[in-house]
């Protein structure tokens, strides 16, 4: 049963008095207790790992048989228990006494007093009841055992043995346990000296394993002795090399800039011969991916007689910071190459070069949306702009002058309005042409549309070498490039705007100027005439004078009003009121009303008319309209000729056309005669009047239906003003 300290006191007290007796009685010391009797301090708690059982056997077996007692035991201290390490002819099960309380065994007794224990007679001396249960009778028998101490004192365990029956243990049994509890000392020293070289050995490993740097070590022949977790997946699917003499170590490695590097350039083995490396740079080219960028610091490991024991390499990798430094060149590049152009189509062969020269592509291409072409898909074409190979590329690379829409990589592309990635053109439905992928030996492609706004004028191509995966970064970066070329080109579409706006004020001030300056400088004379007049010439004259001050009077209030209505409409100040009305109607009143003004002229209007055409509209407003494109159509037939107006229903449009034999406008100029104030070239050379609002007037108010007006190819001289109204509501 468990005793407390002062029951073990009590116990420590009489064991001590019977030693100094019994030694004073056979004249000899070596009963004399080596340490004091003082209750040492245990060892801390050993993990169990840490000492192995099948030496401990051992040495209990030695210490049975040296002292010649039935059985040997050797016990280890594990916090406030004693864990059975080795036994020697034990009778009772091992699990009965593999973990005891120190609190409750005569092995635990040696560990509380800190120093030997010898019973001569377990059942004539007071301490042999320690083991028994409570109330249970004693058995003969004998125990003699021994602390194991290290080198401060400290408790680590006890070497025991027994002896079936009651034994006079010698001087010679006590020197023989004492000596092997220094052996299980030594033992438990050893032990835990390995146990403390491994888990030191396992932290490195775990630190060295949590590194971002692959970490490499060779010993003084050169073998490789240490590779960390990093370092493993550096070599990726390469088996890693034994030694340095391995060729495996230097395949498709080269320097900073380059140059392939042999076997004596190893930075491993350089170390190895006294080299201490800080930052060398180091590229891995590998067929079929990208090439890797490393940093190396190596060094040799020197051992305390000064020899060298072995050489330590450090490898970090920096391919994305490469990566990162290129990609900040390839922009700053572009960037200067499209401050200085001005335009897209002198900027692009440098933009290229900046992307191929920067970021190692083989081959760049831009492509640029035909503006000239049909907007009909089946039809529209994008034509190649610029193109750029790197230098010393000898495959011949053969680029189309156009491409479909949806042909091709920059066609599909175009098609897609996103990035397309192909990780080798040679492979089959790869957008390229077999021939031409073999031709060019070209093998990874990325095709980015450039946008204008929402709308994709462009495509920017490009080409590398080897087969390549997608790579995220990659099309973020070449993504951004594109964004300053659309940024670029909306720049220089806006300058050209800015410069088109001042260009139009200016003109718009001139014409108007002009256009006000007449009646106002007709209203001016004629008005200073009437004031110098005498009676006579007013009465002759005046009339006459106050019809010209009157018609150009009214010829300035309209070209206020149109250029109010203008604004109104631009600005969507005016009102347009869609209801349902005849079109057909409207046309034919104010073909009526033409005819009757050009009664007597050499001129004839012919008119192809529906019975009834209902849309939604504003009738003033297309009333006004048709009066502008028939008052144009006999402004600009000063010789007279033929007039056709035509309305008919095309799919759910109604088409009005007002066709004339006059002087024409040139193809150049359709476009601009809806642009406020515009008169054609002719009818300024021919000093026809007009202020140029008309059309412009007359697509407002198109426009505000929904519709589209145009002037039209026509065959032969004059004009064909083409105007298309929805037959349904909006």
């Amino acid at each position: 049963m468990p005793r407390s300290d002062l029951d073990l006191e009590r116990i420590s007290s009489r064991e001590s008095a019977e030693a100094r007796t019994t030694a004073d009685e056979r004249g000899t010391d070596a009963r004399k207790p080596e340490h004091s009797a003082q209750k040492p301090e245990h060892s801390p708690k050993l993990h169990r790992g840490v000492l192995t059982s099948g030496a401990a056997d051992h040495l209990a077996a030695l210490l049975a048989r040296s002292v010649q007692a039935r059985c040997g035991l050797v016990h280890f201290v594990e916090g406030d228990r004693l864990r059975l390490y080795g036994e020697y002819g034990l009778e009772t099960p091992r699990e009965v006494i593999a973990d005891i309380p120190i609190a409750n065994s005569l092995s635990g007794l040696v560990v509380t007093l800190g120093r030997e224990v010898v019973i001569d007679d377990l059942a004539a001396d007071p301490r042999g009841s320690v083991m028994l249960p409570k109330g249970a009778s004693r058995r003969p028998g004998a125990f003699l055992g021994r602390p194991i101490l290290d080198d401060q004192g400290t408790v680590l365990g006890v070497c025991c043995a027994f002896e079936a029956g009651p034994r006079r243990w010698s001087a010679e049994d006590l020197a023989a346990v004492d000596e092997a509890a220094k052996v299980g000392t030594l033992l438990i020293t050893e032990q835990l000296a390995r146990y403390e070289v491994d888990r030191q050995r396992r932290f490195l490993d775990a630190v060295l394993d949590s590194l971002h740097d692959g970490v490499t070590a060779c010993d003084a022949d050169g073998k490789i002795v240490l590779v960390n977790r990093r370092m493993h997946k550096l070599w990726g699917d390469a088996r890693v090399p034994q030694n340095l003499g391995e060729n495996a170590t230097v395949a498709g490695l080269t320097d900073a800039q380059g140059e392939p590097l042999g076997h004596d350039d190893i930075t491993l083995l350089r170390a190895l011969r006294g080299e201490k490396l800080r930052g060398d740079e180091l590229i891995v080219h590998g067929r079929g991916r990208p090439a890797r960028h490393y940093i190396v610091d190596a060094q040799p490991i020197i051992g305390p007689d000064g020899r060298t024991l072995g050489a330590v390499q450090a490898v970090q990798d920096v391919t994305r910071r490469k990566r990162a430094e290129r990609f900040r060149t390839c922009e700053l590049s572009v960037i200067t190459a499209l401050a200085d152009a001005p335009g897209i189509e002198a900027a692009g062969p440098r933009v290229l070069e900046a992307i191929v020269r920067t970021l190692g592509w083989t081959h760049a291409e831009l492509w640029l949306v035909d503006d000239s072409a049909s907007e009909a898909a089946e039809t529209a074409v994008i034509r190649s702009a610029a193109q750029w190979s790197a230098p010393g590329w000898e495959a011949e690379i053969e680029v189309p002058a156009e491409l479909p829409y949806g042909v091709g990589l920059a066609g599909r592309a175009w098609q897609a309005g996103k990035p397309l990635w192909i990780r080798d053109v040679g492979s089959p439905q790869s957008l390229i042409s077999p021939e031409t992928a073999a031709e060019s030996q070209l093998h990874a492609a990325l095709a980015i549309p450039v946008r204008h706004g929402l709308e994709a004028f462009g495509v920017l191509t490009v080409f590398a070498g080897s087969a390549e995966n997608a790579d995220d970064e990659l099309v973020a970066l070449m993504s951004g490039i594109v964004a300053h070329i659309g940024q670029f080109v909306e720049r220089r579409l806006v300058e050209d705007l800015q410069r088109q706006l001042t260009r139009t004020k200016n003109e718009y001030l001139a014409l108007i100027g002009h256009e006000l300056r007449t009646p106002l400088t007709s209203i001016g004379a004629y008005t200073e005439l009437l004031r110098e007049a005498d009676a006579r010439t007013l009465a002759e004259d005046g009339p006459a004078m106050l019809e010209v001050i009157d018609r150009n009077t009214t010829q300035l209030r309209h070209i206020i009003t149109e250029l109010l209505e203008l604004s109104a409409l631009d600005t969507g100040h005016a009102n347009v009121h869609l209801t349902p009305l005849d079109l057909a109607e409207v046309v034919q009143e104010a073909v009526d009303r033409t005819r009757e003004a050009v009664a007597g002229e050499p001129l004839t209007i012919a008119t192809d008319l529906p019975t009834e055409l209902i849309l939604p509209g504003d009738r003033k407003r297309l009333r006004q309209v048709v009066d502008n494109l028939l008052g144009n159509a006999v402004k600009y037939s000063p010789d007279g000729g033929r007039i056709t107006v035509t309305l008919r229903v095309t799919g759910r449009c109604a088409e009005l056309a007002v066709a004339d034999t006059g002087i024409g406008v040139s193809p150049d100029e359709r476009d601009k005669m809806f642009t406020g104030l515009y008169r054609t070239s002719r009818a300024r050379d021919r000093a026809i009047p007009g202020s140029g609002l008309g059309l412009t007037l007359s697509r407002a108010v198109v426009q505000r239906h929904h519709g589209t007006v145009e002037l039209v190819p026509h065959e032969g001289p004059g004009t064909t003003v083409l105007v298309k109204l929805p037959l349904d509501a909006r």
